[in-house]
């Protein structure tokens, strides 16, 4: 691909019409090859067409210095994208046709989904209850995925304060658990 460089002022729709023909329609065959062989799922006369228009808006601000390198470029950018957005839309089986397999893979369903996330809340707010120094060291744990000896370096406390301090977020968050119904 080459740089557009200014056309001169002289130019007419004649003269862009003569460089199409000459420099640009001649490697359609190749381009409309290269297209079904790389990209055989997009649309090549989408793709020609486009790339044409691109060439010629370009044509129209500069002189491209080599119309087979710049069209294959623009070819190539252009299946590439309308692959990329063909990919994110839809697949080529419908789901309903898909094997169990790749509906499910395990993934909740929105309602099971749902009821995670309430619970997390849930469970987010029994900790944010918790007195100051069980909500640091709980996050710490949690969060963090500290070990009883990191947390009690970090603080400067010892092991057992922060295991008793454990210990202690454990039964209070469990009492508010069992308070908004969520354990026996």
């Amino acid at each position: 691909m080459s740089t557009p460089r200014p056309a001169p002022e002289s130019s007419s729709p004649t003269e862009h019409a003569r460089w199409f023909a000459q420099q640009v329609q001649p490697h359609e065959a190749a381009i409309r090859g290269y297209l079904r062989h790389r990209f055989p799922s997009v649309d090549t006369d989408d793709v020609v067409q486009e790339s044409y228009l691109k060439l010629l808006r370009i044509r129209a601000t500069g002189r491209i210095a080599s119309a087979k390198a710049y069209f294959f470029s623009v070819a190539q950018n252009t299946a590439r994208k309308l692959f990329r957005r063909r990919q994110q839309l839809y697949a080529e089986v419908p789901v309903n046709e898909l094997p169990d397999w790749r509906v499910m893979e395990g993934e909740p369903d929105a309602a099971e989904a749902t009821n995670a996330r309430q619970r997390l809340e849930l469970a987010a707010r029994a900790v944010d209850r918790l007195p100051q120094r069980c909500r640091e060291i709980v996050q710490l744990a949690i969060v963090h995925g500290l070990s009883n000896a990191e947390i009690a370096e970090r603080l400067g406390l010892s092991e057992a304060t922060v295991r008793v301090q454990k210990a202690r977020a454990i039964r209070k968050c469990a009492h508010f658990l069992r308070q908004k119904g969520e354990i026996a």
